[in-house]
């Protein structure tokens, strides 16, 4: 039924109503999604009233999941959740499960969670095993002491720095750093100020940091476990969500003390009018976007560059003051690109080889990095199925490489030039498979993705690089998604992208309360206790 009713808002034909639309979002990723939720269930505006464009021909962003057993299923990342996601876990408690009304998006994860509890036991791979150390940190008492510096330091005075920066050259040689680096994709040439707001903002994880235990996760793929519960809500309630609708410009009137949005132009012709009584929100930049996908025997390409997130950001950022620099995300594709692929596989067998290499249960482990590697190769073993619709009898996992610019260890070449077959020869060296166990992989489908912009939104910035969610004198726009700046809070997180909505929609119709304060477990003394314990190695 969801599929059918989705198909309806494809195209470009305007919807037949008696109410004019009041409320414009750009963008059907999580953030726009999450604005149109916060304004049916809180702001109380009729569903017939909001209008979400997608330029793509899905929504959801980088909340995806796609393809078919017989194609390959295909995921390009996946996002963690935890119990301080406080505006995550608030939307996704107001929207049920498809099939079965009485239970919400929350109640789901979190029941999921108790029967599948996370805790890894081999976080890290070593020349073939699972490394002897892999519950250490291995930081030196210089490291140490560097951390808690940092945790510490006024963030303004981290304005510009990168991590290297910060840290000696051996730090990025220990257990902390690969897993740290791993688990958030940060490289050293990244921004110090994000290092240090993860710090503060995950240090309650510190306890379980060297098993990933405390972080919740979705019991299907992203798309299948929130998103197409969240497009069901929405159009179910009358929103309208026009896939393949690419609005490049904003015409924005006034003065940067007093301004409003009267237009939204689209790449199509059409001009859609903004009165008075009419707000717009706008989700600038993306993380997935100019995705590259490969196969088996292709490589993915260089990526297709910015598209329409982008080019809007830009072209607003060029006319207007107050729009942030979206330049310092986009100029250094090298340095925010990774490569991520999907395997499709017909049995079982080499599931029950890693259960038995990790000691975990598939979907209990998380990620297994592969220490030393050249791409620095990590893989995760599902839980299965991870698609809803998943062929009965096939498996899926997941991978990424963090350093694809590097050769690989058994694939001279750099990972983002490999094909799926390529990866998968590198991956079976990592293991030190056989050539038997190498047959498992005969007829796997592979599909690697190349996402030149994944890590942007962690480049070193300065103030005013990222806009405001409400930029100065706006009357009735608002910026939203991952690049918006939202004190404390983490980018490369779905609450980040929530917690933009909310503000948002609380602060343009003033009919719904500010998002709840980021939480501060950082001065809880007991947190703090425990943390220094696990850095000390006590």
């Amino acid at each position: 039924m969801l599929e059918l009713r989705y198909n309806l808002v494809k195209g470009h034909a305007m919807p037949t109503a008696t109410h004019a639309q009041t409320h414009h979002i750009v963008g059907a990723g999580i953030a726009g999604l999450a604005t149109a939720v916060y304004l049916c269930r809180d702001a109380g505006v009729a569903g017939h009233d909001i209008h979400i464009y997608e330029a793509l021909e899905t929504a959801g962003g980088a909340l995806d999941g796609s393809g078919s057993a017989e194609t390959g299923y295909l995921v390009r990342g996946g996002r963690m959740f935890e119990d301080q996601f406080v505006c995550t876990l608030d939307l996704l408690d107001s929207i049920p499960l498809a099939d079965d009304p009485a239970t919400s998006l929350k109640e789901d994860l979190l029941a999921f969670n108790r029967m599948v509890p996370g805790s890894s036991n081999c976080r890290l791979v070593r020349d073939g095993r699972p490394a002897e150390d892999r519950y250490e940190l291995t930081l030196t008492a210089r490291d140490i002491v560097d951390i808690n510096r940092l945790f510490l330091h006024s963030e303004r005075g981290l304005v510009g720095k990168t991590i290297q920066d910060w840290f000696q050259p051996g730090f990025f040689d220990s257990n902390f750093w690969l897993m740290w680096s791993t688990m958030f994709s940060f490289q050293p040439w990244h921004s110090l100020t994000e290092m240090q707001r993860y710090l503060r903002r995950f240090i309650h994880l510190f306890p379980g940091f060297t098993r990933i235990a405390g972080i919740l996760r979705t019991r299907h793929n992203q798309y299948d476990s929130i998103i197409a519960p969240i497009l069901a809500w929405l159009t179910a309630r009358g929103v309208w969500i026009e896939t393949k609708a690419h609005v490049s410009d904003v015409l924005i009137s006034g003065t940067k003390l007093d301004r409003r949005a009267s237009a939204l132009l689209l790449s199509d012709g059409r001009t859609v009018p903004l009165r008075s009584d009419m707000y717009a929100y706008l989700t600038l930049g993306s993380m997935t976007e100019g995705s590259a996908l490969g196969s088996n025997d292709r490589a993915p390409s260089g990526g297709n560059g910015p598209g329409p997130s982008w080019n809007l950001w830009r072209k607003l950022a060029n006319e207007h003051e107050g729009f942030g620099n979206p330049d310092v995300f986009l100029g250094q594709p090298d340095r925010t690109t990774w490569t991520s692929f999907t395997v499709t596989m017909d049995g079982p067998e080499f599931f029950e080889f890693m259960e038995d290499f990790t000691n975990n249960r598939t979907g209990t482990g998380g990620l297994v990095t592969f220490a030393g590697s050249g791409w620095t190769l990590s893989v995760v073993m599902l839980h299965q199925p991870h698609f809803r619709e998943q062929k009965k009898g096939t498996y899926t996992f997941w991978g990424y490489g963090l350093r694809g610019e590097r050769d690989g260890d058994f694939v001279r070449k750099p990972m983002w030039e490999a094909t799926g077959t390529e990866i998968i020869e590198e991956l079976s060296g990592q293991l030190r498979l056989s050539e038997a166990q190498r047959a498992w992989f005969d007829t796997a489908r592979v599909i690697p993705c190349r996402m030149p912009f994944i890590t942007s939104q962690f480049m070193p910035r300065n103030p005013g690089d990222r806009p405001d969610v409400r930029p100065p004198g706006a009357r009735n726009f608002a910026i939203i998604g991952q690049y918006c700046e939202l004190p404390r809070d983490c980018v490369f997180t779905v609450e980040y992208s929530v917690r933009s909505a909310r503000t948002a929609v609380a602060q343009l119709t003033g009919l719904v309360d500010a998002p709840p304060p980021v939480s501060r477990t950082d001065l809880d003394p007991m947190v703090l206790g425990r943390a220094t314990r696990v850095l000390l190695g006590m």
